[in-house]
């Protein structure tokens, strides 16, 4: 069974072709396969003969997301309706990842899978908006939220952590926004087990699930975290 990786070329389509895990995984990345063009995917999907999609694409600029909202929208909802649209004409599954930030982070527990979406800011509001395409148009679907990924590839807290201990004397990191920081390379393990599953059985459990790491923390004590990790292993 083919996998189509859409987004290759993010933090987690890189770990996904890492962590293939036996996967006959198609990896392509922006230049390759435009998500929002919807005759480009069904050639795409045709010549190869594709079982199943991965969308590892996204607009994840959230702050700068306020002033591209088009953009914004384009990939995360339009890109979503037509990888949604081109799985049902083919009779394609998708798991496609989505975020945390569709809640407005109010509250004192875990959100459920099932809590209403409630998305505050242009990024939150188009994965929402994303992720509300899909289950319109495709049953055969896994919508995977994650919650502050970071890895090797791409730009990320940890990465920006590392960056700014190196040059300066002093950091200020907020402490009243908590999370559960987590690895691309686990998320790309969880999306194998689940595309292993469907090509193995024919069938998945299909809805929306929450992934993320552990422990539970805050941005400062995460930072702590990284740095000290840091100067153990000699990176800085």
């Amino acid at each position: 069974m083919k996998v189509l990786v859409a987004g290759a070329g993010g933090q987690l389509g890189y770990e996904l072709s890492r962590h293939a895990g036996g996967l006959d995984i198609l990896a392509l990345g922006r230049r390759e396969l435009d998500v929002t063009d919807i005759g480009q995917v069904r050639q795409v999907c045709e010549a190869n003969a594709v079982g199943l999609i991965i969308n590892a694409s996204a607009y994840t600029a959230v702050d700068k997301a306020e002033q591209e909202a088009e953009q914004a929208f384009l990939v995360n909802e339009t890109g979503s309706q037509v990888l949604a649209t081109v799985c049902r004409e083919q009779g394609i599954p998708l798991l496609h990842v989505s975020t945390d930030y569709v809640f407005d982070g109010h509250g004192e527990a875990a959100f459920r899978e099932d809590d209403r979406m409630s998305p505050d800011g242009v990024y939150a509001r188009s994965k929402a908006a994303g992720e509300q395409r899909i289950r319109e148009l495709l049953e055969q679907h896994v919508i995977l939220r994650v919650s502050w990924v970071f890895g090797v590839s791409g730009a990320n807290f940890v990465k920006t952590i590392l960056r700014l201990a190196a040059s300066r004397d002093s950091l200020s990191v907020v402490e009243d926004q908590w999370g559960a920081p987590t690895s691309a390379a686990s998320i790309a393990e969880a999306l194998v087990t689940i595309a292993c599953r469907y090509r193995d059985t024919g069938s998945v459990a299909w809805g929306t699930y929450h992934y993320c790491g552990a422990p539970y923390t805050n941005w400062f004590a995460f930072a702590e975290a990284i740095v000290a990790q840091a100067r153990q292993t000699g990176l800085l």
